[in-house]
Order: C-alpha cells, then sequence, then structure tokens
C-alpha cells in the first residue's frame, strides 16, 4: 500500500510547481495587454478623441474672439456696439481705410444717423415712421448720458444702438469729443459711407428717399465753414494756435453735420489740430462752432458745400436757437421750412436746401405725426 502511494504524491507535487509558474505568466500577458491597451487609448484621446471634440464644441459654442479668416469676418459690422475699447484704441480701429477703391463685394452705402443726445429721444415715434421700410439703407447710434438706461422696445430702430459714451458739455471738448465718438463707432461698418449728426429735438424734412439721394448724390459734404471778422469769429482766435492754424484760416459753422466717409476719418485720426483746440480753444471760444469747421477748410476745403442742411431759427435772439413747441406748429410755419429757399447743390441753383429742422419740444410729436404724410412725405 505504501509504495502505491508514492507515484500520487509525487504527481501532486509537480502540478503544484507548474500552476504558479503558469499563473505567473498569465498575470504577466494581461500587465502587458493592460499596457498595450492604455497606450492606445491615449493616443486615440490625443490625436483623435480631442480634435473631433473641437468642431462639434465650436458649432454649439461662438467664441468672444473671432479670427478673420474670411472677408466676411472683416466687412461685418459689430454685433454689439458696447465694446470695451478706449477712444484711444477706438479712434485708431476706425482710422483704418482700404487703398483699394473699388470693393471686393456688394456694398451697398447706408447712412449713419448719429443721435447727440442727453437722454430720451422724445421724437421717436415720428423717426422711426422716417425710418420704416428702408432697412439696409441706414445705421443708427447713440451717444447719451452715461447714467441714462434706454428702455426702447426690442421692435424699434434704436433698440441697443447705444455707444459707450461720455459726459459732454456744451461749447466744450467734450462735445466734439462725444461727436469724434459717433463718427469712430460708425466708421466700424465698412457699408456706412455718409455720416449725419443730429439731436433729440431734430426732425428729417423729407421722406427718406429723398435724403438718402439727395446726400448720397452731393459732391460735398455738409459743413459750415465761414470767416466770421466780428468778436464771435475772428475774436476768439488765439494766437498761441500758429502755425497749425493761423488767423486766415480760422472758421465758424453749426456744429450738426453730414460728412462723407473721407472727412470723417480726418476727424477721427487728427492729432495736429485736436490738441491745439483743447489747449487755446475754451469758452468763451466754443470749440464745437470752431474745430471741424477749421480743421476742414484746411484739410479739405474743396470738398465742403460750406453750408449746413439743418433749419435753424436765431431770429428770437441769444446763445442758442428758437425752440419750437405744439402750438408752433401751423402751416405757415411748415410752408416757411421747406419753401422760399436758394442754395447751390453740386455747383447747381436748387430749391431744397434743408433737409432737417430743429429745435423741437417733445410736445410737438403729435402734430408733427399728423402732418408728416401730407408735408413731409412719411
Amino acid at each position: 500500500m505504501e509504495e502505491g502511494n508514492d507515484p500520487i504524491v509525487t504527481v501532486r507535487t509537480n502540478q503544484s510547481r507548474v500552476f504558479p509558474h503558469r499563473l505567473l505568466q498569465l498575470l504577466v500577458a494581461f500587465l502587458l495587454l493592460c499596457l498595450a491597451f492604455s497606450a492606445v487609448s491615449i493616443y486615440t484621446i490625443r490625436y483623435s478623441g480631442v480634435q473631433s471634440a473641437v468642431p462639434s464644441v465650436l458649432q454649439s459654442f461662438k467664441p468672444c474672439v473671432e479670427e478673420l479668416t474670411s472677408l466676411e469676418g472683416w466687412i461685418r459690422p459689430p454685433s454689439n456696439l458696447l465694446h470695451t475699447m478706449t477712444d484711444k484704441e477706438l479712434f485708431w480701429r476706425a482710422s483704418y481705410a482700404p487703398r483699394i477703391k473699388k470693393y471686393p463685394f456688394a456694398r451697398v452705402p447706408k447712412i449713419a444717423f448719429m443721435f447727440l443726445t442727453k437722454g430720451p429721444l422724445p421724437l421717436a415715434p415720428l423717426w422711426e415712421r422716417f425710418f420704416k421700410g428702408h432697412e439696409g439703407l441706414y445705421s443708427i447710434y447713440i451717444h447719451s448720458l452715461p447714467s441714462f438706461q434706454a428702455d426702447f422696445p426690442s421692435s424699434s430702430v434704436f433698440y441697443n444702438r447705444r455707444i459707450p459714451s461720455q459726459i459732454s458739455e456744451w461749447g466744450k471738448m467734450s462735445m466734439c469729443d462725444a461727436e469724434r465718438r459717433l463718427l469712430a463707432n460708425a466708421l466700424l461698418d465698412i457699408s456706412n459711407e455718409w455720416f449725419v449728426l443730429v439731436s433729440e429735438s431734430c426732425i428729417p424734412l423729407y421722406n427718406f428717399s429723398v435724403i438718402y439721394h439727395y446726400i448720397m448724390k452731393s459732391k460735398h459734404s455738409f459743413v459750415g465753414a465761414f470767416d466770421d471778422p466780428g468778436p464771435y469769429g475772428r475774436g476768439r482766435y488765439n494766437f498761441n494756435m500758429a502755425p497749425e492754424v493761423n488767423i486766415t484760416q480760422w472758421r465758424k459753422g453749426s456744429q450738426w453735420f453730414e460728412l462723407n466717409r473721407k472727412l470723417a476719418i480726418y476727424i477721427v485720426e487728427d492729432t495736429i489740430f485736436y490738441p491745439k483746440f483743447y489747449e487755446f480753444c475754451k469758452p468763451a471760444c466754443y470749440v464745437d462752432e470752431h474745430y471741424f469747421p477749421t480743421m476742414l477748410t484746411i484739410q479739405a476745403g474743396s470738398l465742403l458745400a460750406n453750408r449746413s442742411i439743418t433749419w435753424v431759427d436765431w431770429s428770437r435772439g441769444g446763445p442758442h436757437p428758437a425752440t419750437f413747441g405744439k402750438s408752433d406748429v401751423t402751416e405757415p410755419f411748415l410752408k416757411r421750412l421747406l419753401e422760399g429757399q436758394s442754395c447751390l447743390y453740386n455747383n447747381q441753383p436748387s430749391s431744397v436746401c434743408f433737409l432737417f429742422a430743429r429745435k423741437f419740444a417733445p410736445n410737438a410729436l403729435e402734430p408733427l405725426l399728423l402732418v408728416a404724410p401730407k408735408y413731409f412725405g412719411y
């Protein structure tokens, strides 16, 4: 019996020695397989997974800063007017101008209507009617007091059209700064060809089509610039402004202008005349009446019509023009605005001399809305 047990013991001992060896081989093979799988997974994530994930993320997420990889990126106007640029940065960006005059895309020239206001636009319903049906031919920009919060409905042409604004004071350089700020923001839209400055008390005297074609076909920009030898003209000149500005070049005019794109860039890019006017034209030198008329006369006098197309009434005297209220909107008054005029348009006689008028009080809105279809054509 004992001899019969020996082979059994020997077999079990050999099996116990072989089993750990095979187990070790399996474990090593498993570890190698895991390492190989991990390596393949990492490679896949790095070079396949991430790259395939990026396009899907970009489709659902629009970055704050887009790369300008196509012409569309260059010519598309800003979607949000409330940018974070300083004036210095804004003017530098707005002074960009293409050297090739022919545009490589179907450009429809627009008029930028720039509203310089303290706050609300009480005559907005009249302007809404004026703009209706002419989308794509105009842009709107509003400069108001920084504290003003506009409440235009989303259906309004004025909705979200306010630009970053600062306090501006009548007769001071801050007023010209506001006008330059409006021009610079409007220049960011490459399709804006003309730039019209209006206030909250301005109204259009003709329908949109008449005004659009009158301005677009003009060979001259409408800036009042005349040599006033009296105390309120040359009398405000400071001889420290020479040699950049001589007294014979000193001009005076209304602050309400209509400029083409070329002259708008002249104003925004100016670093020669601005310091002189900033330092040496302070009340009783009212810089908003002299800076642009003088600078543009020196730089591009032949391109100016030397008249304004915004009607005002100075007959009542005082430092400001007359303001017209509800009781003033009568048939004789309207005929006075529209008839009996004579001026030069493209060097030819014309009876259409004013396209806008001011100043109108808020209570004039209702009668103006009633007479606009008959007298103004909108």
